[in-house]
């Protein structure tokens, strides 16, 4: 399962995230790494950007590389 499987509300643990090198050095400086818990807020009115609550801050990520994130442990 991935990032932009989940609803508003659901959280998970991030497992991997499979992209590029630059966009995962990005990621990770924002501290998106695995291990990390993650949780979605909210969406745009159409679906993209999503907004995720990830180690005390919101920040809106889009939906294509939201997909790249593979997650475990989801929970409601």
């Amino acid at each position: 399962m991935s990032l932009s499987d989940l609803k508003p509300g659901e959280s998970g643990i991030i497992k991997n995230i499979g992209c590029d090198e630059r966009l995962a050095k990005r990621l990770f400086a924002l501290g998106l790494i695995e291990g990390t818990k993650i949780k979605v807020k909210t969406s745009a009115p159409f679906g993209d950007p999503i907004v995720v609550h990830v180690r005390g801050f919101n920040m809106a990520i889009r939906k294509s590389d939201a997909n790249k994130i593979s997650l475990g442990e989801i929970s409601i």
